[in-house]
């Protein structure tokens, strides 16, 4: 399977988002958000690593939060408008695109991964 919901994402027990696209391979991750309607997304990767986006072929504008392995916030972009770049000055193992300004997230907010579909975390 090249992409799979992932359940809900929390930040201190408050809820950010009720299901999102959730994506572990080059695949799913090079397609992103491109082409779809609002959706939520997670990105794992392999190992922490800087991260280059672009938003061709995204028609609204995201809110980008980069985790490091813990799950612990150490980078935001928001407001990352459709046909821009971007590139990370941090590394990170996660990715997490969500529509803009839809939550309060910060710098060192450390957030969870809660797969219901599956039953584990990713």
């Amino acid at each position: 399977m090249l992409e799979m919901s992932c359940g809900m994402i929390t930040n201190n027990e408050q809820v950010l988002s009720h299901e999102e696209i959730y994506c572990k391979n080059i695949f799913s991750q090079g397609r992103g958000l491109m082409f779809r309607s609002r959706k939520n997304l997670v990105m794992e990767f392999k190992s922490p690593r800087k991260i280059s986006l672009h938003m061709w072929f995204v028609k609204y504008p995201i809110d980008v939060f980069l985790l490091d392995a813990e799950m612990k916030v150490v980078e935001v972009k928001r407001g990352f408008k459709p046909w821009s770049l971007w590139k990370s000055s941090e590394k990170g193992k996660y990715l997490v695109e969500m529509a803009e300004s839809s939550c309060r997230v910060e710098l060192g907010d450390v957030l969870e991964f809660r797969n219901q579909k599956l039953g584990t975390q990713p």
